[in-house]
């Protein structure tokens, strides 16, 4: 059981103190709230008290938003959530930033959470990763960044953006218009986080010339992508059979980025998502990196995250109650 503590901390540049206490102190009320401490200012201090643990992330955070804030970053309540939970996962946010960076034309993009941190490091520097977990947890948008960086730094000579495209059997020809007008409202993701790591007019002209291409997942078949940043979204309404053809799509230079959420997949009946027969499949295989997030790293609204909650808490009540049934037929039989 840890003890009561009390820290007083001074910062330097009195013109940065209103952006890091925040409109109305309300950046010390979110770590108050979040951690149960109490955090009140006065001139260039913050008193903080509480428990001795929660102390210590409370300050770890407000000197990660300090640094940030001293290199003119923008900080908002993300931020704040951001530096609590690396923090809390017994990473300073200021050091930690420094070693998970990744810059596009745009902007650069940090780490919001420590399963985000991993799935940067793999997806600059493994072959091939699979991320899993709920929406929100900046699987897509963080695959875009690191194939855009990567692009623009010339290690990759082109992208691939791929997604199963209406249903997993992927039935286009009953949508209006050409394949490009089919598919271009189920990649809509992927087109948003292009457009918002490089101007849009670059984003346009590299489509033109094919070296980003917008491909869904059944016209992968047959090919050989070699120096390429290839990403599959959505990944859990892919079946085994085309998860398998897109894993062995991969070619000489290339990278490639799987990920989906396998708590909503779309496949019909019983069958098996190739999500998640991959994952069971491969693991071991060096070279492969699997990072598996949770609704703590959901960095949308914080409404979401209960949301989440509430939905996983009524799916495992309902295999419970499906399982005790179950038993209940068993007995009587």
């Amino acid at each position: 059981m840890n003890g009561e503590k009390q820290i007083l901390l001074t910062f330097g540049d009195n013109k940065l103190l209103s952006l890091l206490f925040g409109e109305e102190d309300k950046n010390l009320a979110r770590i108050e709230e979040k951690l149960g401490v109490s955090a009140s200012s006065r001139g260039n201090t913050v008193a903080l008290a509480g428990d001795e643990s929660n102390v210590k992330i409370a300050k770890m955070v407000l000197e990660a938003i300090y640094a940030k804030l001293e290199k003119n970053q923008s900080v908002g309540m993300a931020d704040i959530d951001a530096a609590i939970r690396m923090a809390g996962a017994g990473k300073n946010g200021q050091d930690f930033k420094k070693d998970v960076i990744i810059k596009t034309q745009r902007k650069q993009i940090f780490p919001y959470s420590p399963h985000q941190a991993d799935y940067m490091k793999a997806l600059m520097h493994r072959e091939l990763t699979f991320a899993s977990g709920p929406a929100g947890t900046g699987k897509t948008y963080l695959a875009v960044a690191a194939a855009v960086a990567m692009f623009l730094e010339k290690k990759v000579d082109r992208i691939i953006l791929s997604r199963p495209a209406v249903e997993a059997g992927e039935k286009l020809g009953f949508l209006p218009g050409d394949l490009k007008e089919k598919v271009d409202p189920y990649l809509r993701p992927l087109y948003d986080a292009l457009y918002d790591m490089m101007p849009s007019d670059r984003v346009n002209k590299c489509l033109e010339l094919g070296e980003i291409e917008i491909a869904p997942l059944a016209f992968m078949r047959g090919r050989t992508l070699s120096h390429a940043f290839i990403i599959l979204d959505e990944a859990q309404n892919a079946t085994t059979t085309q998860m398998k053809m897109f894993l062995t799509r991969l070619g000489e230079g290339s990278r490639m980025s799987v990920s989906g959420d396998l708590s909503q997949t779309d496949l019909p009946g019983s069958q098996k998502s190739g999500l998640r027969d991959a994952i069971q499949k491969l693991k071991g295989i060096a070279g492969i990196e699997f990072v598996r997030f949770e609704h703590t790293d959901i960095v949308r609204h914080e409404l979401t995250v209960k949301i989440v909650e509430a939905y996983e808490k009524h799916d495992r009540q309902e295999k419970r109650e499906g399982k005790g049934r179950k038993t209940g037929d068993s007995r009587e039989n």
